[in-house]
């Protein structure tokens, strides 16, 4: 494992320190069940649902986190960051709150949802190409034209442990869970699950799920190293970035498997969730569901924890219908 020197592993005090820090800016979200899910998985689920954060996605925590920690000096150049989506609009809503710029990269083919949601938080974007060679070299122009802190996505210890305090109080929320199971891309919600349940309940297994389509973590973890995909393509748009080294030490040391599904069976899973939960998710947040119904071995029987991660939809440009 190599970790930048500046780049440290993340405790639980840390985590304790980041609940704190931000309870005053995130929403302390519901657990909600369905039986008619259970039935069909044939396990008991429970869905901590972030997508009900005020900018909609669990990424909040993370950016409200390292927003907050800021030193006087380091506040007053503002933030940047590179991302798809969900921690642009999460870290200039926290910025917003803050009263700090917000520089944001993003590919030109996000949601427009999401591009929307940066713009109305105050946040200013540059577009890059959908891959991560060019997302990095766009960033690395806007940081020397504007400044700012650099709050990675992921890879960033500030921005793990706020992920961490969503299984904090998941667990304090659901007892005798069994499994942990979120969606993983770069890594950090899982990085976060890893740092809460090997402090407080190692007894819980944790499992990740991700789009076949853009399995890198699913071919690192076998490899036992990082396989990153420049431009993976899926439904899952939150989900296309690899692992890094921080989030990797993590993923290898705590996570007990990688499971994937195919689009149409995120679609599916997608469309079950707005059906059964009544609750509006994004791709992303339905690859868990989707690998649940898909290998009914792992969870039967099972008290599985399903961390939903964000609802930032394109209303206009659903999954299920032509365009």
């Amino acid at each position: 494992m190599n970790i930048a020197a500046d780049m440290s592993i993340p405790t639980w005090a840390d985590v304790v320190a980041a609940h704190e820090r931000i309870a005053p800016h995130i929403r302390h979200t519901e657990v909600m069940t369905n039986e008619d899910l259970d039935r069909q998985a044939g396990a008991r689920l429970f869905f901590k649902c972030e997508n009900l954060q005020p900018p909609g996605a669990f990424k909040v925590r993370g950016a409200s986190n390292a927003v907050f920690g800021l030193t006087e000096d380091q506040a007053a150049t503002g933030v940047a960051t590179h991302s798809s989506g969900n921690h642009a609009l999460c870290l200039a809503y926290s910025a917003g709150r803050c009263g700090i710029p917000c520089n944001v990269v993003m590919p030109r083919t996000a949601p427009q949802a999401k591009k929307d949601a940066v713009i109305g938080y105050g946040g200013r974007i540059t577009e890059c190409e959908p891959s991560t060679s060019s997302r990095e070299e766009v960033f690395a122009r806007v940081v020397a034209e504007s400044g700012g802190d650099f709050v990675h996505p992921y890879n960033d210890p500030r921005v793990i442990a706020g992920q961490a305090t969503c299984s904090k109080e998941f667990l304090a929320q659901v007892e005798n869970l069994d499994i942990l199971i979120a969606p993983i891309g770069g890594g950090g919600m899982i990085s976060g699950t890893c740092l809460t349940v090997s402090s407080i309940a190692p007894h819980v297994k944790i499992y990740a799920a991700e789009p076949a389509q853009a399995d890198d973590a699913m071919r690192s973890l076998d490899a036992g190293r990082i396989i990153a995909d420049d431009a993976p393509e899926t439904i899952a748009d939150g989900l296309k970035v690899p692992l890094k080294e921080l989030t990797w030490h993590f993923v290898s040391n705590h996570v007990t498997d990688i499971l994937t599904a195919s689009e149409q069976e995120i679609i599916d899973a997608m469309k079950l969730s707005w059906k059964r939960l009544r609750q509006v998710i994004e791709p992303s947040s339905a690859v868990p569901l989707a690998v649940i119904l898909k290998n009914p071995k792992t969870f039967a029987g099972k008290r599985v924890g399903t961390i939903v991660t964000g609802g930032n939809v394109d209303l206009d440009r659903l999954p299920w219908t032509k365009h």
